[in-house]
């Protein structure tokens, strides 16, 4: 299924300052009867953002208004547990289009690109700074350019590279899904078979 093309994100973000995030609790397992990828940020930190009986929680950093943005800055060791597919889909359902840590569970991490969610992992010294940096002033900009594979805080100028399949990235700039890919690559490999025989 096609997708946005993805290239440069700029953007305020939110933090969530904790270790070791599992995908139930970024998407609890009662929450997973759907079999499309919509709807499921609304439940996205569920027994985080709201209480047993539904009200939102005003000291989880979703339900404070201070934080906005398409960035999601976690701690390390994000997406951990269950190998789930809709952990990602909550979190780009939600709205976000970028996940920054110093450690991503790698199965999420896969699940995420397959998805259109960008993983971004930094060091432990450069997160600790965005953090810093947030708490500071709420509105600060991140930019995360693909391309270029790079993080960037804008009002302090700091910069950190990050790595990230060929392939993915390819994906990812071109909107494609592995369908997509190889749909695109259809000439090549017609090319291929007619010289193969």
């Amino acid at each position: 299924m096609a997708r946005d093309k993805f290239n440069t994100v700029q953007s305020s973000a939110v933090p969530l300052a904790i270790e070791n995030v599992d995908t139930d609790q970024i998407i609890p397992a009662r929450f997973l009867k759907a079999t499309t990828r919509e709807g499921f940020g609304e439940n996205l930190f569920r027994d985080w953002r709201f209480t047993s009986s539904g009200e939102a929680k005003a000291d989880f950093v979703l339900s404070d208004n201070t934080y906005s943005g398409s960035i999601l800055v976690a701690g390390k060791n994000f997406g951990s547990g269950s190998s789930r597919e809709h952990a990602a889909w909550a979190i780009y359902d939600y709205g976000f289009k970028v996940v920054v840590s110093s450690f991503f569970a790698d199965i999420f991490k896969g699940n995420a690109l397959n998805n259109g969610l960008l993983p971004v992992q930094v060091s432990d010294v450069f997160l600790a700074e965005l953090f810093e940096v947030i708490e500071k002033d709420p509105k600060a900009n991140i930019e995360v350019k693909l391309e270029k594979q790079e993080i960037s805080i804008l009002s302090s100028g700091s910069t950190e590279s990050f790595e990230i399949s060929a392939y993915k990235k390819e994906c990812l700039l071109n909107g494609y899904d592995d369908i997509d890919y190889l749909i695109n690559m259809k000439d090549q490999i017609d090319s291929f078979e007619k010289n193969r025989i």
